[in-house]
């Protein structure tokens, strides 16, 4: 028996053994369409990280086309390397080239099942090695500013959320820079970690991934694990604006927020200004109230005390009045030539109590007009008045020494006339302030 006529024997018993057609699970291990029509394929299994089982596969040009077409519209992905598929086949065997398997037809259904348990398999190895909570532990500052958005430049979503968050109608300011990375595509994970890495490198307070709609096969690359393990533990709070309402990616899960489109992304930042807007707002109602409070017991009390000074006056006036009188009355009970000197001394005694009195009454008057410059003295709306102003901290706190702040603090400034707020550039001690003319 020669070599031919072995393989022949052995053609003729496998496709005796295989007279059907059978659907196979296997990874295509390699996938190259051809000028002709054909593709051929190499299909392969592994178990543990090893090869077990391979075979040569090929798709003839007159089912290629369809075979393709229809597993893209229903899977949402391209027909390519890589991906674990449900072929229909029939066995051939060939006396130069070995067993083939020539393709029929192929099941997309079993395809997404598998990128489905892909992405279980990625969320739980993700929540067994914690990295699910890492970003909620990163507080997101009180008023951010300084924000940092991976994304594409031409992205439409990414002008939309530039003019929202920039032209606001309250004139809040921002820092935002534009780091560019791919956003779809096999490179897109790589492409975004590693513009989380440079972003890593600057003080920013958040750091936004923009990402308009598209199709699940566009947003595949952010249910990458390696990109969700890099948002995971950024240093930086990470917040996601990725796809459509109905889209949740593993992105989404791992960062430190998410919404869904450009004008909620910069609305989270406004809302946060309005709402220390609000803050300030109700503090200064707060010290406005309390200061006209201050001012009414205050005038209270001067009435109550200008009260009891007149009328211990009168009382005092009465008093004399009726010593005077009954002095009178045992003087002219006396001697006749005793009249003079007796009219002589009341009328001293008269003129020294009316003097005594009016001194009384202007040491009073004046203490009350020297009560009434103090309280009008610590009236802070005089003192803003007089070109002071009343300086609040990030902690909204009263500033009363440069030890509690830094450069670069946000600082609030309460003027007469309206308020406004700060960046800290320079700090100088009291030593630098005594030789330094101008420190604006």
């Amino acid at each position: 028996m020669d070599l031919l006529e072995l393989q022949e024997r052995i053609k003729e018993g496998i496709e005796d053994a295989f007279p059907d057609r059978y659907w196979v699970k296997a990874e295509i291990a390699s996938f190259s369409p051809r000028s002709n029509g054909h593709c051929y394929l190499e299909l392969a299994q592994s178990r543990g990280g090893q090869p077990v089982a391979q075979s040569r596969a090929m798709i003839w040009k007159w089912y290629f086309p369809r075979l393709r077409a229809f597993f893209e519209q229903a899977a949402g992905q391209p027909l390519q390397a890589g991906i674990t598929v449900l072929v229909k086949v029939q066995v051939s065997y060939s006396e130069l080239y070995g067993i083939s398997l020539f393709i029929e037809d192929i099941d997309p259904a079993f395809t997404l099942g598998e990128k489905a348990l892909e992405r279980k398999r990625t969320i739980e190895f993700l929540t067994k090695e914690g990295y699910m909570d890492m970003q909620q532990e990163l507080a997101l500052p009180e008023l951010p500013y300084r924000l940092a958005v991976i994304t594409s430049k031409t992205a439409a979503g990414y002008g939309d959320f530039r003019r929202h968050l920039l032209e606001n109608e309250e004139g809040y300011a921002f820092r935002l820079d534009l780091v560019e990375a791919l956003m779809q595509g096999e490179q897109a994970p790589e492409s975004i970690i590693d513009a989380i890495r440079a972003v890593q490198e600057q003080p920013y307070d958040a750091l936004l991934i923009l990402r308009g709609g598209g199709s699940d096969l566009d947003l595949a690359c952010f249910d990458d694990a390696n990109l969700a393990m890099a948002i995971a533990s950024c240093p930086v709070p990470v917040i996601t604006a990725i796809g459509h309402d109905r889209d949740v990616h593993i992105a989404d899960l791992v960062a430190h927020n998410s919404v869904k489109t450009p004008t909620a992304l910069a609305d989270l930042f406004l809302d946060a200004y309005r709402a220390q807007d609000e803050r300030l707002d109700r503090f200064a109602q707060q010290i406005g109230s309390a200061t006209q409070r201050l001012l009414s017991r205050e005038e209270l009390r001067l009435k109550g005390a200008d009260a009891a000074v007149q009328r211990a006056i009168r009382e005092r006036l009465n008093a004399l009045e009726m010593l005077l009188q009954r002095s009178v009355g045992r003087i002219s009970k006396g001697l006749t030539h005793k009249w003079a000197d007796v009219a002589r001394l009341s009328d001293q005694a008269t003129h020294r109590l009316k003097f005594a009195a009016q001194a009384r009454v202007s040491q009073a008057v004046s203490q009350l007009a020297l009560k009434e410059a103090l309280i009008n003295a610590s009236d802070p709306r005089n003192i803003l008045s007089l070109g002071y102003v009343l300086v609040t901290g990030k902690d909204n706190k009263v500033l009363k020494t440069v030890d509690k702040v830094h450069v670069g603090d946000r600082i609030g400034v309460r003027f007469t006339d309206g308020s406004l707020t700060a960046k800290v550039d320079e700090i100088y001690t009291e030593q630098i302030d005594n030789n330094k003319v101008n420190i604006a």
